[in-house]
């Protein structure tokens, strides 16, 4: 590998841990369930870059089918979240009006 290309994939590794860093403290931090899945999907987008890093650092194309699945995984997983939120809002709506 070349040493330019070994510096952006040092340096690109370096952006995905403090992209996930601060999307686990976003996570936890909240305040609301919509800022929750926000920091969960940008935690999946986050790794799945990682992995594709991996794949150019270490030459292995199987890294690319783990980051494919991972970012339908995370797909489906931030529409379900976002059906669920939506849910929420609808019945908390459905109180209120009723009361």
């Amino acid at each position: 590998m070349t040493e330019f290309l070994e510096l952006s994939v040092t340096l690109g590794f370096v952006m995905v841990f403090l992209a996930v860093g601060l999307a686990l403290w976003r996570l936890a931090k909240g305040p609301s369930l919509p800022d929750r899945v926000v920091a969960l999907d940008m935690m999946t987008v986050a790794i799945v870059a990682f992995c594709g890093l991996a794949a150019v650092r270490s030459g292995d194309a199987a890294f690319l089918d783990v980051a494919l699945v991972l970012a339908l995984v995370g797909f489906l997983a931030t529409v379900a979240l976002a059906r669920f939120a939506e849910r929420q809002t609808i019945r908390r709506e459905e109180r209120e009006g009723s009361e």
